[in-house]
């Protein structure tokens, strides 16, 4: 096997029995590479037009040195992380309650369509609990479209969006960048 080159920056959403499901989604996410850097965990409001039925959510970043491609990640790896947690995804509610949502929010500096899923995820721009988690793993990545600093982009949606830190939460490993320059 080659030596993993690829850095998949990976969202993970839960907001039923998150304490659980977000390490278990770090951990199935080590199986498929080497994690080199985790975010704190961040509690923010359920979003959408029904979420008022929805318990708050607890929200991550993981940066994954990986050697899958952008589509086995996003096709294959996703898909089996939440499958072994218990998604179920309801099609007339994107935004309905879930075990775990992992999303491929950035690989490497590409800009990707991969299915339906477009990357960099374009929710990086307008959610704070995107963006916030992804700037804690690595705040000086430049964003290939806007080509701004993650640091920039989640400090600016971070001041008008309601989110706070949870230091309950632990994901089980360290959680800050360790070669997000290398």
């Amino acid at each position: 096997m080659s030596s993993p080159e690829n850095r998949a920056y990976l969202s993970l959403g839960s907001n039923i029995d998150a304490e659980h499901n977000l390490p278990a989604a770090v951990r199935e996410l080590a199986v498929f590479g080497r994690i080199l850097a985790v975010s704190r965990v961040w509690e923010s409001p359920p979003f959408g037009s029904d979420s008022r039925h929805a318990g708050n959510f607890l929200n991550a970043a993981v940066l994954l040195r990986t050697e899958f491609s952008a589509e086995i990640v996003c096709d294959v790896v996703v898909g089996k992380i939440e499958k072994r947690l218990g998604r179920v995804r309801d099609p007339d509610d994107k935004n309905a309650p879930r075990t775990i949502d992992v999303d491929l929010s950035f690989f490497n500096a590409e800009i990707l369509t991969i299915g339906h899923h477009r990357i960099p995820d374009p929710a990086i721009l307008t959610r704070a609990f995107v963006a916030v988690p992804l700037a804690e793993v690595d705040p000086g990545y430049v964003h290939p479209v806007v080509q701004r600093q993650l640091k920039e982009i989640a400090d600016e949606l971070a001041a008008g969006q309601r989110l706070w830190p949870r230091g309950d939460v632990a994901l089980g490993v360290k959680s800050s960048v360790t070669e997000s320059s290398q």
